[in-house]
């Protein structure tokens, strides 16, 4: 409850509370773990500590043609017209106007830096759609890495679930986050993207959510995202 309210670290705030520093409702608390309620008063050296504000965090389906950002001077539509609810929400990362699927969206902007930190690199499932035939010479140049402007190009976990001389469809599995990167990975061994969803971010799976539908994410999701690999 003290690291949510921002009084101190994990481990700052279990220091705290075994040397008595800390009070709940009027009593002294020395024990860890202590179940404390959302609306507990809670003083730090008889200093009151603000509650934490409520925040919120949504999973959406992002359809075609809906940009990830919170305006748009071209006047499309843009994904956080999509959540019904009060508050001023942030999408975490990006899918391109072209592109659907699981994004993330919330009013927390430090788990969603975390969310998004290198250090985390939560992996990201797509599901592509190819022009053309894919075959085991492409899918090795694919596995071994393609050379972009930013360096070389890694998609992990390349799984083939169909393919005709005319298209195929691919799972691939990305920790890295460049610009529009699956579609000029595919583009450079020639396979030219048709259609990119994203089906899963780390352990959140995008389900059976409908394009422009969203749910809040449970407390344990909340969690898995912003936790260290």
């Amino acid at each position: 409850m003290l690291a949510s309210r921002g009084v101190a670290s994990r481990r700052a705030a279990e220091n705290l509370i075994v040397a008595g520093r800390v009070a709940v409702d009027g009593v002294v608390v020395r024990e860890l773990g202590t179940r404390v309620s959302p609306d507990a008063r809670i003083e730090v050296d008889g200093r009151v500590i603000a509650a934490a504000p409520q925040r919120s965090y949504f999973v959406l389906n992002k359809p075609l043609g809906v940009v990830s950002t919170v305006s748009d001077p071209q006047g499309r539509r843009t994904v956080t017209q999509l959540i019904r609810q009060r508050g001023r929400f942030y999408p975490v990362g990006r899918l391109d106007a072209d592109s659907a699927g699981l994004l993330l969206l919330t009013d927390d902007g430090e788990w969603a830096q975390r969310v998004l930190h290198p250090r985390y690199a939560q992996p990201r499932e797509y599901e592509v759609r190819v022009r053309g035939r894919i075959t085991e010479e492409r899918v090795a140049r694919l596995r071994s890495g393609v050379r972009l402007e930013e360096g070389i190009s890694h998609l992990r976990d390349i799984r083939v679930l169909r393919f005709s001389e005319r298209e195929s469809v691919v799972r691939v599995e990305l920790t890295q986050g460049w610009k529009r990167q699956v579609r000029r990975t595919f583009a450079a061994v020639d396979l030219p993207v048709t259609s990119l969803v994203r089906v899963r971010i780390g352990s959140l799976r995008l389900g059976n959510l409908e394009p422009g539908e969203y749910r809040p994410l449970a407390a344990r999701e909340v969690r898995a995202l912003a936790a260290e690999r």
